[in-house]
């Protein structure tokens, strides 16, 4: 079976960046699963994919534009230390869900002076040139309730894990 629209297909994987340095990998763990043509992967990779099959092997390049897309200075901002509600101590790379026009984000923290405290909104690997090394382990058919939902289900109690309420 080939990879395409609404298949669950599960990868192992390696990233890499720039530098060659591993960024992420599926070693010692469980493939990675997912719905495939329903964004549940960053673009660049998902387009890769497609066509292939149960046993392939493929390295891919991913540009920024196709993965975590480029940084943006406008996603960094000043805020003051009040924002951070119940937060003893706050210093940089410390990370925090915050609320934006665009719903929730993640921030990382990258300077703090006195009460004022800058975070970048942008997403870690905004920028970065991807590198992922996969094999292909599985491609089956959905479920009617993965397709309804718009991702895998795994079968292990944890098919939520993702904060969505499904009713």
């Amino acid at each position: 079976m080939q990879v395409a629209k609404d298949k669950v297909v599960a990868i192992d994987y390696v990233l890499t960046g720039p530098e060659g340095e591993v960024l992420d990998s599926s070693e010692g763990r469980e493939p990675l699963a997912y719905l495939h043509g329903n964004g549940n992967i960053i673009p660049g990779l998902e387009q890769a994919l497609e066509g292939h099959a149960e046993g392939d092997k493929l390295d891919v390049t991913v540009k920024p534009e196709e993965g975590y897309g480029q940084r943006d200075d406008a996603m960094i901002q000043t805020v003051t230390r009040d924002m951070f509600e119940g937060a003893d101590k706050i210093e940089p790379g410390m990370r925090f869900n915050a609320m934006s026009n665009h719903g929730p984000r993640i921030v990382t923290v990258t300077g703090v002076e006195g009460d004022n405290i800058t975070v970048d909104a942008n997403h870690p690997l905004a920028g970065v040139t991807l590198k992922f090394a996969v094999e292909i382990k599985d491609v089956r058919e959905a479920t009617g309730e993965e397709l309804e939902h718009g991702h895998v289900h795994t079968g292990d109690g944890h098919d939520h894990e993702d904060g969505h309420d499904h009713e």
